[in-house]
């Protein structure tokens, strides 16, 4: 990869992450859409439990983000064998992760979900989504690995198609198997679970055939057994396990969130559901070009080019923002018109009811998308460490701002969700006074 600070190279690396890292937000739109027009109760438990499974996910996906900062640095050294080994470490720990996970799906997520969900309808959904969908864990952990590997090199074009396949069958066994069609019987919920995980699984087969097809990998040895050291585990780890609890800290909060709001009640978890449904695909831009900024600065800095890492994410901050209010005006502006479609069943009732959060639900994209940018060209720098300590204190906030305007004040949904803004204005300006430091110039690994 040459690299460069244009906005072309920019592109050509965070467009085919947008749609491989936004791979779940996909996921759970298409749940969502069916589920609304199958039952307003399994509806509103994908809201819920939707969000606990991002957390699943978000655990794989953050030790993939740190792999695939270590392995950007070594291809920015060009140390290529280097990355191959440290992406046969990364894909072994991820499959001992995975069976982790797996067994608390299986054992530990009834009583879980007990702890937080009063309503014994949506506490069985959940439950039901939980069985078919912890199969998914396995091929969801090992695809990110591979994703994370494709995306430290900044060879990402096959992410796109890979992901095209994901969506597809998704959205064809989701028709299936939550009505019941060509024969199989109406398993709603359940049959959501079974969709996104055999779609996994697909999309996991066709990624393993295209990098043993992909000639252009040869020189790190992929297919070679690489000798394994512990250091390569304990490295990896050191720099991944902070980007973890930041997204179990980021996701889990909202999970909190969600259990508050339904404890108020179904309406307002409802619209709740509705506005994380927008929310989650108006945001994919500011995905793609987070984990494209992980990669950039760690490149950047292995290629002993630090003094264009702050050009590069203010480049790259403006782009965000240029393409999240493209693709989001016209939802915020136009609902009926644009959700419908999904959303809509024989009246517009539960799109109205979200239509007044519009215009907050835009504040916070755009809040997001400076913060989203700046907080993960932080962690591209390998201070996750730093990064974790920065959400830490602000997602306390938000669970105790959260806390009191929904189950101690409640002054309804608008200023419930403002603790998004608050919490990205925090991050924003603290990101932004740490790498205005220049401390991250003498980090190794």
């Amino acid at each position: 990869m040459k690299l460069s600070t244009s906005y072309r190279q920019i592109l050509s690396l965070s467009v085919p992450i947008m749609l491989g890292s936004a791979a779940q937000n996909i996921i759970v739109l298409s749940d969502n859409v069916f589920l609304y027009h199958y039952s307003s109760v399994d509806f509103a438990a994908s809201g819920l439990v939707g969000v606990f499974y991002l957390i699943i996910a978000s655990i794989g996906y953050g030790f993939s983000r740190g792999g695939q900062i270590i392995i950007a640095r070594r291809n920015g050294e060009q140390n290529y064998k280097g990355a191959g080994t440290d992406f046969q470490s990364l894909f072994i720990f991820e499959a001992a992760l995975a069976v982790i996970l797996f067994l608390f799906l299986q054992y530990g997520s009834h009583s879980f979900f007990k702890l937080f969900v009063n309503n014994p309808d949506i506490l069985q959904k959940c439950v039901e989504y939980i069985g078919p969908r912890s199969w998914g864990v396995f091929f969801s952990y090992l695809g990110v690995s591979m994703i994370a590997f494709y995306t430290g090199i900044a060879r990402t074009k096959f992410i796109i198609y890979d992901t095209l396949v994901l969506i597809v069958v998704n959205i064809i066994l989701n028709y299936v198997l939550v009505f019941g069609k060509f024969g199989f019987k109406p398993m709603g919920i359940a049959g959501a679970a079974l969709a996104s995980t055999i779609a996994e699984v697909v999309a996991f087969i066709v990624f393993i055939g295209y990098m043993v097809w992909d000639k252009s990998n040869r020189k790190y040895e992929l297919l070679s057994i690489h000798s394994l050291v512990i250091k390569d585990f304990t490295n990896m780890f050191r720099i991944s396990i902070p980007i973890v609890f930041q997204s179990i800290l980021g996701i889990g909060s909202w999970f909190l969130f969600f259990s508050f709001i339904e404890n108020v009640g179904k309406q307002e978890l409802e619209i709740s559901n509705l506005l994380r449904t927008v929310y989650l695909i108006l945001s994919i831009p500011c995905w793609g070009y987070s984990a494209g900024i992980n990669t950039l600065v760690s490149s950047f800095i292995g290629n002993k080019k630090r003094q264009a890492v702050f050009p590069l994410i203010i480049k790259t901050t403006k782009l965000n923002l240029l393409t999240t209010m493209l693709i989001s005006l016209p939802i915020v502006l136009f609902p009926e018109f644009f959700l419908y479609p999904l959303f809509g069943k024989d009246d517009m009732t539960l799109i109205l009811l979200a239509k007044p959060y519009m215009l907050l639900l835009l504040g916070i994209l755009l809040t997001f998308g400076i913060g989203g940018i700046f907080f993960n060209g932080l962690i591209g720098t390998g201070h996750t460490q730093t990064a974790l300590r920065i959400q830490t204190i602000f997602t306390i906030f938000y669970i105790i701002y959260s806390y009191f305007m929904i189950k101690h004040w409640y002054f309804g949904l608008y200023w419930a969700w403002g603790a998004e803004i608050f919490y990205w204005l925090g991050i924003t300006i603290m990101s932004l006074l740490f790498l205005k430091t220049k401390k991250w110039h003498f980090l190794k690994f």
